[in-house]
Parts: structure tokens; sequence; C-alpha cells
């Protein structure tokens, strides 16, 4: 069988050891990379591509769920968590199948999730994770904030589906969001949502693609893989990458790949070649 390209991610140096020490003894896996935050944990899964991320979900500043959400979907590997999370967080995984080895760490379960990993990759289902975990996270939210707005509406506010002045309502547990579409800087599809990434935040939408698009300004909104967008006002450089390929520089840490089937919507930042 294939060696897993392996990254490990935990801010917590005794963790990251001992999972080191323990991944070490599985045959099928390499371990590529170690990262201490989240920040780390993005730039290096550009750069590694790794096959598997086992990625603890409690870090300070960007935490895993953060990871994940700010990676694109068609580069994203599969996600293990390492968790120390309580029943119902672990109860919302195993509805949608996302994979999560719980704290402390033993070799059985190590070897179990290396193996369910295995199998996801030879099924070619690894483009589902990031919908899985997404909708685990929105499982967790509502458990978390019960009271919900599908019956009530705030004075004053918006109706979810109302589009006005060019913004996105986004509803969020006992919350609305509204964003500018001028300050959003990139967006992500992952099945039933999209991630709004604006300001340094990500804000998750129950939306397709599909549906944002239709609310999103075509002049300045372009697709640039399969299922990532891009504003154009905030790309800061263009740098070439493998087989017709580029990756976007937008601001100091995000980075987003541009496959070569949508490179001509960016033409005009790209180098003649």
């Amino acid at each position: 069988m294939k060696r897993l390209k392996t990254l490990i991610v935990d801010d917590e140096p005794l963790a990251l050891k001992l999972l080191r020490a323990k991944l070490a003894k599985v045959d099928m896996i390499d371990i590529v990379g170690e990262c201490k935050n989240g920040r780390e944990a993005i730039a290096s899964t550009l750069e590694l591509a790794p096959d598997i991320i086992f990625l603890d979900i409690q870090m300070p500043g960007l935490t895993g769920f953060d990871v994940v959400k700010g990676l694109q979907s068609d580069i994203l590997p599969l996600i293990v968590f390492t968790t120390a999370y309580e029943q119902y967080a672990l109860d919302a995984f195993d509805v949608h199948a996302v994979d999560y080895i719980l704290k402390p760490i033993d070799d059985e379960r190590i070897c179990r999730a290396v193996q369910r990993a295995q199998k996801r990759l030879n099924a070619v289902d690894g483009q589902d994770n990031k919908p899985r975990i997404l909708g685990a996270i929105d499982s967790m939210s509502q458990r978390n904030h019960p009271q919900q707005l599908e019956n009530k509406r705030l004075p004053g506010s918006l109706s979810t589906d109302t589009f006005v002045d060019k913004k996105v309502v986004i509803k969020d547990r006992d919350e609305i969001t509204i964003l500018k579409q001028s300050e959003i800087e990139w967006v992500d599809a992952a099945g039933d949502y999209v991630c709004l990434h604006a300001d340094g935040q990500t804000h998750i939408k129950r939306s397709t693609l599909k549906e944002l698009l239709s609310e999103l300004d075509e002049n300045i909104f372009k697709r640039v893989h399969r299922s990532t967008i891009v504003n154009l006002n905030f790309i800061d450089k263009v740098i070439p990458h493998t087989k017709g390929e580029f990756f976007l520089l937008l601001g100091e840490f995000e980075k987003i790949k541009v496959s070569r089937n949508y490179k001509d919507a960016i033409k005009d930042f790209l180098l003649s070649e």
C-alpha cells in the first residue's frame, strides 16, 4: 500500500512528541512535517501537500476547525482530529463520518484511523472531507446554541434571503452577519456550505457556490478553481506553480491555488510567459 505523507499538528510539545512516536511505529505513515499552531499547519499543507493531517482542535489562535476552513476544498488532505472534546461533539463527528482520535491517544486508535484513511484514499473519497467536517461543526454550533432564528426575526434585521446593496447575509446561530462584498477576499465551497473569508475571519454559510455566485459581482469575483472564487481586488502577487497552475497571494497569510483550467479568469494578473 501507498505510504501516507503525514503532517502532525499540536500546540503542546509533549502531545506532539507522543503522536510522532506512535505514528512512527505505523508502516504506512511517512511523517513529512510537524506544526505547533494553525498558521504553520496551513502553510505546511500548501508547501508539503500531505495525504493526511493529524490535527489538534483546541489550539490558541487558529483552532483545528479554523485550519480546515482556511484551506481550499480541492487541496484539503484527509483530516484526523486529535481531541479531548466532550461526547456531544464526538456524536456529531460520528454522524458526519469525521475521523478523530480521542485523547489520551493509544496505538489501537492510531492504527484504526490510518486504516480508515487508507480506505478513503483508495476510494477517492477525499474530496468529500470538508463538507463532512463543516456539517459536524454546524451540528455542534446548533447544539451549543439551541435557540435558532428559523422562526424569529430580530427588529430591523434583514431576512436571510434578502440581497441589498451588494451585501451577503449570513445566519450563524443566534446572530446575523452582513458582509459587504467589497470585504470578502475569497470564497471556498464545500457541498452545501461556503466559507467566506473576510478581514482575517471565516464565515460559514449554508449555500451552494452556484447560489452564492448569483449574488456576487461578476466583475470582481472570479472562479479560480473548481470550488474557489477570489475577489480580484485582494490579489497582491501571482506565483507560477507546476503544470500551468498558479498561486495567488492575498495579504500576508492567504495563498490560493489556481488550476490551469481557470487561469484565464485572472489573465490580467499573470505575467507573460
